[in-house]
């Protein structure tokens, strides 16, 4: 077989594995389907003569793309356009589409709180626990994409991990009723379910929403079972991409659109019911919340 049949075979072999790596780097599929377009076009330049490993050669081409759009991210902070750029060539078996669906899937499988968190790590450490705690390589072989020793890239996925695991708050008094509550809760709004909403909330409860929250210009304050009901229901599109995530130790909810956080729910459950509800989605406030994965 010649270079260009066994480049196009195996990329294909591997793509799955290339779209996980890509996708747990960026948080978003757009940005993951481009940098495997990246890495399919810098493999086709460079040939495969001499590759042994056609597998990790591939991952390490895609996870350096990663490497350099996080960087760039870091510079300017600039949001994932959901618009695909300008056509080009394309790797085998890519049908360029961006469902928002598979993504709200994805965003579930991987998990909503992992993507925010791992959003607020330095690139180096993104790629040193994405690849070695989520994919098993070893520190020796992602040292050369980080141009660091091994030992430092040991220490860039263990600040990483004590990041995504959270430390520093106690955790609240009962974290599986917290749990079951707040996934009841989000799944009664995805599924538009008024009365499952109502059974799950005080009669008294009352949400506060601060101004950046929309829709209004000022802080919202919403009284009552059904009110606040019929409100959660309004927000069943923004539910897809909303995941459970701790925060400051307690169990809340994170909107995190393309892995980029826009809210976060926090909840206070009193005899099992969700008596208040505070929406933050101000940036300061945001940037000031400790943020960790669930069940990490």
């Amino acid at each position: 077989m010649d270079e260009g049949g066994r480049l196009t075979d195996g990329f294909e072999e591997h793509r799955g594995h290339l779209q996980a790596v890509a996708y747990r780097m960026l948080g978003s599929l757009a940005e993951a389907d481009d940098a495997l377009q990246e890495a399919w076009l810098r493999a086709d330049r460079a040939g495969t003569a001499g590759v042994e490993n056609l597998g990790g050669w591939l991952t390490t081409i895609v996870t350096r793309v990663c490497l350099n759009t996080l960087r760039a991210r870091a510079h300017r902070r600039e949001e994932p356009l959901d618009a695909p750029g300008p056509e080009r060539a394309t790797a085998p078996g890519d049908a360029r589409r961006h469902d928002p669906e598979h993504e709200a899937v994805l965003a579930d499988e991987v998990g909503v709180a992992l993507l925010v968190v791992l959003d607020r790590l330095t690139p180096a450490e993104r790629v040193a626990f994405v690849l070695h705690d989520l994919f098993a390589v070893p520190f020796d072989e992602i040292a050369p994409v980080l141009e660091r020793s091994p030992a430092a890239v040991r220490q860039l996925a263990s600040r990483a991990r004590r990041r995504v695991q959270g430390d520093g708050h106690a955790p609240e008094a009962d974290p599986a009723l917290g749990r079951r509550v707040v996934d009841a809760f989000l799944a009664a709004v995805r599924g538009g379910d008024l009365d499952a909403l109502v059974g799950l909330l005080h009669p008294e409860v009352v949400l506060h929403a601060d101004a950046a929250a929309g829709p209004t210009p000022e802080p919202l304050v919403v009284r009552g079972a059904d009110a606040v009901a019929r409100g959660a229901v309004v927000a069943a599109a923004r539910a897809r991409f909303t995941g459970p995530v701790l925060v400051d130790g307690t169990v809340g909810l994170a909107m995190a659109p393309h892995g980029r956080l826009r809210l976060v729910l926090t909840f206070t459950i009193s005899e099992g019911r969700i008596s208040g509800i505070e929406i933050i989605a101000e940036p300061d406030r945001l940037r000031a919340l400790e943020l960790a994965a669930p069940g990490s």
